[in-house]
């Protein structure tokens, strides 16, 4: 499998993604600067977390402005799977992708711990692996992860099965206390109505092997995975 993992000025997570890749599913990645005008033919597109442009103006707004971004939508559109991981989720949404915004977390303090969540969806390339209604721990970084959408846009999400993960505790339940952030109906991750551009604030890249003190990650890729091989 063939991965773009695009870096902006300011991501500190573009290694951490490419080494998932590399070590999960033995794939080949390509690490493109935001300065490039297209991205290489690939089998899926990475925005990883971080810092893009250092935060400026909004989280990920600078990023979606990026000359690469041109490419990354443009081939998100014609069905290249894309992948957003907490800042990238920031620019996915940013970049009209995904609905909604990413905004300062409830408490205005930045959370960083694992964090336990439901999968809801397992019809993605991201999430097949995954059992529906599984629960599973990802670690969470950011300041900016209160995801926030207007009322209509929430029950379109909800309607039609395109929220992918929410935070839940450790028996499942969608609690205010398990929500780290403030995000609208505990909403974690979502993708877009044809299923192929996903954005979630955890890092599955940082809880793929038993070194790092779990595996519940290393699906995401196996997924991507299955779904190129498919």
């Amino acid at each position: 499998m063939k991965a773009a993992v695009i870096v902006f000025p300011g991501s500190n997570c573009d290694r951490d993604v490419e080494v998932a890749i590399e070590r999960v599913i033995d794939g080949d990645v390509s690490l493109v600067w935001h300065g490039e005008a297209t991205v290489p033919p690939v089998d899926v597109i990475v925005l990883p977390g971080g810092f893009a442009y250092g935060d400026y103006l909004r989280t990920g707004a600078m990023a979606a402005q990026s000359h690469v971004m041109r490419d990354v939508v443009a081939k998100a559109k014609a069905g290249t799977p894309v992948i957003g991981i907490c800042n990238g989720f920031q620019v996915l949404c940013e970049a009209g992708l995904l609905p909604g915004v990413l905004m300062r977390n409830a408490s205005l303090k930045f959370v960083c711990r694992d964090i336990w969540l439901k999968v809801e969806q397992t019809t993605t390339p991201f999430t097949s692996r995954y059992r529906a209604g599984e629960v599973i721990r990802l670690p969470v970084a950011h300041g900016e992860g209160n995801y926030y959408a207007d009322a209509e846009t929430l029950d379109a999400l909800e309607a039609e099965g395109r929220v992918v993960f929410r935070y839940v505790d450790a028996s499942g339940n969608a609690t205010p206390e398990a929500n780290p952030n403030g995000s609208q109906r505990n909403i974690a991750g979502i993708c877009d109505a044809r299923r192929r551009v996903l954005g979630l604030m955890p890092h599955p890249e940082r809880l793929i092997e038993p070194l790092l003190g779990g595996v519940d990650g290393a699906r995401v890729f196996e997924s991507l995975l299955a779904a190129v091989a498919a």
